[in-house]
């Protein structure tokens, strides 16, 4: 049921990118064009070109939820629930899977990346900020999964075991979705074995990698790859929007 996210979604992508154009479009205006981000800690070198390439991850992101029969079964509420807390590490996947790269104006100190790597969990505060310590942890969590170099399917279960989630407050088939967590991960547990069999703990690795994930920040995601684009739009309102378009 989730690979079926991936096959003939052509036309909703479609639909899907026509609603964000119009949206950012509208949003333009009031953007913000500079190469920084409003608190002038860090930038995109190229905003434009990955904006755009971001946008294409974002409506693939949305498009695997619309497209997930799973998903489409579940009430709307748990739908906008889910969508609200669990888009960015789905979208994070997608970076991943799409090979998207992308560089700051501002370049790591050493002691930058020292912190990162000897603090893999960052405290609830410090999670919610857009910094440059959380960009460079960002880039490597995309290198963890690109290490990995992920199979379509590996990916696609992936994104069902991050997407289903069960610990999101307020879920009226909290029971009904943890089911499909554990279908999504038990389903990737068996591609996993069928291509590495030799390899025991891929699938160990792989969950730590997805893992690592959800320490990326909503606010750091919308400011670094969409405040550009859509200036004060607010995120959760295009997502909304674009799920639930006709």
């Amino acid at each position: 049921h989730l690979l079926q996210s991936q096959i003939q979604t052509t036309s909703v992508q479609d639909t899907m990118k026509s609603t964000l154009s119009s949206i950012t479009s509208s949003a333009s205006g009031r953007a913000d064009t500079t190469t920084t981000n409003r608190r002038g800690e860090f930038g995109l070198m190229d905003p434009q070109g990955t904006g755009q390439f971001a946008s294409n991850v974002l409506v693939k992101t949305v498009c695997f939820m619309r497209c997930s029969p799973s998903f489409s079964q579940l009430p709307p509420r748990d739908r906008s629930s889910l969508l609200r807390h669990c888009w960015v590490p789905v979208f994070v996947l997608g970076l991943a899977q799409e090979k998207i790269v992308f560089k700051v104006t501002d370049v790591p100190s050493s002691n930058i990346l020292h912190q990162i790597l000897l603090r893999p969990v960052l405290t609830n505060k410090e999670a919610e900020q857009p910094t440059l310590a959380g960009v460079y942890r960002l880039q490597i969590c995309l290198r963890q999964l690109w290490n990995l170099d992920l199979s379509p399917k590996e990916y696609a279960y992936l994104k069902g075991a991050m997407l289903f989630n069960p610990a999101v407050q307020g879920l009226s088939a909290s029971s009904f979705i943890e089911g499909l967590q554990q279908e999504a991960e038990r389903a990737l547990q068996e591609v996993i074995h069928l291509l590495h069999p030799e390899d025991s703990s891929r699938f160990s690795r792989t969950l730590r990698a997805a893992s690592a994930i959800q320490t990326v920040s909503h606010s750091l995601v919308t400011e670094l790859f969409f405040k550009p684009v859509i200036g004060n739009t607010n995120m959760s309102h295009l997502l909304t929007e674009m799920l639930f378009v006709h």
